[in-house]
Formats: C-alpha cells, sequence, structure tokens
C-alpha cells in the first residue's frame, strides 16, 4: 500500500509540472501572438478616389479591346 501512495505522489507531482510548464507556454504564446500581430483595419476610399480609379480602368479596357478589333 505504500508503494501505491508513492506512485501517486509521484503522478501528483508530475501533473503539477506539467501544468506549471503548459501555464508559462501559454504566457509565451499569448506573448509572441500579440506582439506579431497587428489589428486589421480596412482603408477608407473617397467618392472621388473610388470615381478615378473606375475611369482609369476604363481607359485601360478601352485600349486592350481597341488592341484586339485591330
Amino acid at each position: 500500500m505504500a508503494n501505491l501512495t508513492s506512485i501517486v505522489r509521484q503522478l501528483n507531482k508530475e501533473r503539477d509540472r506539467v501544468e506549471s510548464e503548459l501555464t508559462r507556454l501559454n504566457a509565451a504564446l499569448a506573448a509572441f501572438v500579440g506582439v506579431y500581430t497587428k489589428p486589421k483595419r480596412r482603408r477608407k476610399m473617397s467618392a472621388a478616389a473610388r470615381k478615378r480609379i473606375s475611369l482609369a480602368q476604363k481607359v485601360r479596357w478601352a485600349k486592350q479591346k481597341a488592341k484586339q478589333q485591330r
């Protein structure tokens, strides 16, 4: 019976050690993620900028279409 008690104590000790190690690993992971991730923000584009981009793309499409018809 004493042998069984000793085994249980050793297992509890090992469980505590592993739990402590996992706690440290989780803290390290949380710090790593916090440092290397950036919040993703969407850029806001004005209506005028969207209009200029749209017109420029239409000009490119027209040039491409003109080349294909030759």
